[in-house]
């Protein structure tokens, strides 16, 4: 009989989103606002900022999605679904409706 506690675990080396989703590595929290005040743990903000990691091959293909991989965004993550990649990555699964903004340099 096979020893079951000796399983082994393989990581993950890439995730593709599927659909209308994009994968996005969510920034760190702030603890301190630019005028200095310092922010309770608890607080809960309804929109988050983060890099596009990845971008499924239907928003890559739709010209109405002018979202790209390294963009910086702006997303709800109440419909986000977090990956498990590895510790020091917050990577989020989001469809592409939650995504409210993108933040670009002027030219």
């Amino acid at each position: 009989m096979a020893d079951r506690t000796q399983k082994q675990t393989s990581k993950l080396d890439t995730v593709e989103p599927l659909g209308k989703r994009v994968l996005i590595r969510k920034d760190e929290d702030k603890k301190v606002t630019k005028g200095g005040i310092e922010l309770p743990d608890s607080i809960e903000i309804p929109t988050i900022t983060g890099r596009i990691v990845s971008v499924s091959t239907q928003i890559e293909n739709d010209e109405d999605f002018p979202v790209r991989q390294y963009d910086r965004v702006l997303f709800n993550p109440k419909h986000a679904i977090p990956v498990e990649f590895d510790a020091d990555n917050c990577l989020y699964v989001v469809p592409i409706e939650d995504v409210v903004a993108v933040f670009r340099k002027s030219e």
